[in-house]
C-alpha cells in the first residue's frame, strides 16, 4: 500500500474522531494525531469547525500546535516551544521528519551540515541512520547518500499541506506554464505548417524538372529516328548521279 493511501485512511479516521469531540477533549486527539508513525498530513483535521472553535480559549494552544505540524518546522517549535505544548518523543520525531519534507521541497540536494543543524544532529552517522530509517524506509522520501559529496540527493518527496496562500501561488505557476505551453504548442504548429509548405513546394519543384528532363528525352529520341529514318546515298547511286549530270 503506497503512503497516499495510507494517509488518506489515517485522515479518515481522524477526521471522523475530531468530529464528535469537542472543547479540551479534542487536546488527546491533537497529541494522538501528531503522534502517529504514518500521518503526515492535518489540513482536513484542521479545517474541522468544532476544532476551530478552540480559537481563543485556554486550549487554543493545541490548535496551534496543529497548524506546526502542518506547515512548520523542528525549528520553527524551538523558537515557539514557550508557548506551545511540550512534546513527547513521538511528536518530536514526526516534526523532524516533517522537516525534511519541507527541505526537500525546496531544494532536491541537501547538504549534510544544513540537515544536522535544522534536526539538532551531531554527526553524519547519526544524521544517515535517521534519514534511512526515519524517513526512505518509512517512504516519505526516496534519494541517494553522497557521503563524499556530504549531500542528500532527493529523488522523491512526499508533499505537506499546503501553507495559507500557497494554494493561489501553485495555480498562478500552473496558469503560467499553460500560457507557455499553448504559445510553444502554436509556434510548433506554425513550424510544422511551414515545413509541409517547403515540402509541397519541393515535391512541385522534383515534379516539374522529372517532366523538363522527360521532354528533353523525348526530344533526343525524336531526333534520333529522324536521323536514323533519313535516306543515304550508296556508292552506287552517288556513281550513277554522277554520269546523269555528265551526259
Amino acid at each position: 500500500m503506497d503512503i497516499e493511501q495510507k494517509q488518506a485512511e489515517h485522515i479518515d479516521y481522524f477526521v471522523k474522531q475530531a468530529s464528535t469531540l469537542n472543547g479540551s477533549a479534542l487536546t488527546n486527539l491533537v497529541v494522538e494525531a501528531t503522534s502517529h508513525p504514518s500521518l503526515f498530513a492535518f489540513s482536513e483535521i484542521l479545517s474541522l469547525p468544532n476544532l476551530l472553535q478552540l480559537e481563543g480559549t485556554e486550549n487554543s494552544v493545541y490548535l496551534d500546535l496543529l497548524r506546526l505540524f502542518a506547515h512548520g518546522t523542528w525549528s520553527a517549535y524551538k523558537s515557539n516551544a514557550g508557548r506551545l505544548p511540550q512534546l513527547v518523543p513521538d511528536q518530536v520525531l514526526k516534526l523532524k521528519q516533517l522537516t525534511v519534507l519541507t527541505l526537500a521541497d525546496t531544494s532536491k540536494e541537501l547538504p549534510y551540515d544544513q540537515l544536522m543543524q535544522e534536526l539538532d544532529v551531531t554527526n553524519v552517522r547519526e544524521l544517515e541512520d535517521f534519514l534511512i530509517n526515519e524517513c526512505m524506509y518509512v517512504g516519505i522520501v526516496r534519494g541517494k547518500l553522497d557521503q563524499f559529496k556530504r549531500c542528500f540527493e532527493v529523488q522523491f518527496a512526499a508533499g505537506r499541506d499546503l501553507r495559507p496562500g500557497q494554494l493561489g501561488n501553485m495555480l498562478q505557476t500552473l496558469t503560467d506554464w499553460l500560457t507557455t505551453s499553448d504559445n510553444l504548442l502554436v509556434s510548433i504548429q506554425e513550424k510544422i505548417k511551414w515545413a509541409d509548405m517547403m515540402s509541397d513546394l519541393d515535391k512541385k519543384h522534383r515534379k516539374d524538372v522529372e517532366e523538363r528532363v522527360d521532354e528533353v528525352k523525348k526530344s533526343l529520341s525524336l531526333k534520333k529516328l529522324q536521323t536514323v529514318s533519313r535516306p543515304t546515298l550508296t556508292s552506287e547511286g552517288m556513281r550513277r548521279s554522277t554520269l546523269n549530270l555528265v551526259e
